[in-house]
């Protein structure tokens, strides 16, 4: 990695020996953003404040070992997947078996051998890139590139508890494509594919918002997020746009014409409370949904408590 590039990885190192800390600092501070400790408390902190990529953990300290270190950092929701590599100078087997039975992903044994040092540390960094990009593909609709059913779920959690906890308002709102095994049945599926893309698209450009999200639930049907909103009416006016931008697409076909299509919208907005749940949301808005087609589809119906 060459020194000029933008450092991407912010490696935590923990030693109370200063000594230590300096090698390592001097090691790694050329490719990576270096936070040092001293101590496991201070370990903790950090780690809690600042996420890093990786952390390297001395295991004989005073006061808190790298043990008693790693076991909190593998208990604690923000630390838990943070990869750790023990340095130690200790060499029997049953101290190393011990760490990696608490989590660690490897040793590097004192004194520091600069090239395995910054190996083993590139080994385990790739390893984390890859583990988010599983994680970011795990969590986009592949057909539509948007988010699809479980990272709107993620996001919805974060979103109710926000609204919870403030309170604010918060909307959900979900479209189904109207008569959309007709449009697929004349047009073919890979067509019905190019529909679902110009939906998808169309609804993502309408929420201009940063907070507000959208997601593909499945089949035709697109589910979103609308938070924040002061005046209520201001979802149904999302909503309606939303509606009204998906009815005016001109979708082209592989032999040159031109299609159009329609969507229903069910709505719902409320302040949460602790005696609601964030899956009665969703059923209000999937019930207002099929209130919208029951009454001629095209359209968007508004749930009312």
């Amino acid at each position: 990695m060459n020194q000029t590039n933008e450092k991407k990885h912010t490696l935590l190192l923990v030693d109370d020996e200063k000594s230590n800390l300096l090698v390592l600092a001097d090691i790694l501070s050329p490719y990576h953003n270096i936070l040092m400790a001293k101590s496991g408390a201070r370990a903790l902190e950090l780690a809690g404040d600042n996420t890093p990529d990786l952390i390297l953990l001395d295991v004989i300290m005073p006061e808190m070992s790298g043990f008693e270190v790693i076991k909190r950092l593998k208990d604690a929701k923000d630390t838990t997947e943070i990869p750790v590599i023990f340095i130690t100078g200790l060499s029997d087997t049953d101290s190393e078996e011990k760490g990696l039975s608490l989590g660690a992903v490897d040793y590097i044994a004192k004194p520091f051998n600069r090239a395995i040092v910054k190996a083993r540390v590139e080994t385990h960094l790739k390893i984390v890139e890859q583990m988010r990009m599983i994680e970011r593909l795990c969590l986009v609709d592949p057909l539509t590139t948007i988010a699809n059913r479980r990272d709107f779920e993620n996001r919805m959690g974060v979103e109710w508890y926000r609204a919870l906890r403030i309170p604010l308002p918060l909307s959900i709102f979900m479209l189904d494509i109207d008569h959309f095994k007709k449009y697929n049945d004349t047009y073919g599926h890979p067509q019905g594919d190019v529909a679902l893309k110009a939906v998808a698209q169309s609804l993502t450009a309408t929420l201009r918002r940063s907070s507000d999200f959208a997601a593909r639930w499945g089949g035709e049907e697109f589910i979103g997020l609308l938070p924040s909103l002061d005046d209520p009416k201001s979802a149904l006016e999302i909503a309606e746009q939303i509606r009204e931008n998906v009815a005016a697409l001109l979708i082209p076909t592989s032999d040159g014409n031109i299609t159009t299509l329609t969507a229903s919208i069910g709505l719902y907005t409320a302040v949460p409370s602790i005696e609601s749940c964030a899956e009665n949301f969703i059923k209000k808005a999937d019930d207002a949904l099929y209130q919208a087609k029951l009454a001629g589809r095209n359209r968007v119906v508004s749930a009312e408590d």
